[in-house]
């Protein structure tokens, strides 16, 4: 583990270790195999920030499911740009399915809002949010969040498919940006 990291023009310094994500996805994981124990979910992994979420808590899911990705951008830097564009969409038939959104980290909560109001036009029978990391004091929507792996302030984030222009993505844990 590198104690600090320089991308671009910043210098990140380790926040949250590979061990702390672990033990959240792992308590992600248990809650939902819990929860679905009879009945078979799509989870519906959002590109690029959770393909290392999806992939580590897929790997801990023992129920009969199924997994899907869409991509949506919202961010510009390090800021969120307000505006969400479906990019990737669906291939699936979502109607009557039970779907369990898999999120890298859940800020304002703009793209989510999008995504679950997506799904429900779909006709999906329950729509559910995991996320690795959630900031409550930037989430301005109402939508629980049902599995929350770790909850974290407003710091800009980068590490475990979270990046900063890009970069950082690969990084196993979880680094915020030094000031």
């Amino acid at each position: 583990m590198m104690n600090t990291v320089k991308l671009h023009d910043k210098e990140f310094g380790v926040f949250i270790s590979r061990d702390e994500i672990a033990k959240a996805v792992e308590k992600v994981a248990a809650q939902i195999n819990h929860d679905y124990a009879n009945k078979t979910p799509l989870f519906v992994a959002v590109l690029n920030g959770s393909f290392m979420f999806a992939s580590d808590l897929m790997k801990q899911i023992h129920i009969d499911s199924e997994i899907t990705f869409v991509k949506l951008a919202s961010y510009s830097g390090t800021s969120t740009t307000g505006k969400v564009s479906e990019l990737i969409g669906f291939n699936e038939s979502i109607e009557g399915r039970e779907v369990i959104i898999l999120e890298d980290i859940v800020d304002t909560g703009i793209t989510l809002e999008i995504l679950v109001k997506l799904l429900q036009e779909k006709k999906a029978n329950s729509v559910a949010i995991a996320t690795c990391l959630f900031k409550p004091k930037a989430y301005t929507k109402s939508h629980a969040l049902e599995y929350v792996g770790i909850e974290v302030g407003n710091e800009f984030l980068v590490g475990y498919g979270l990046d900063y222009n890009g970069r950082g993505r690969n990084l196993a844990d979880i680094y915020k940006i030094i000031e």
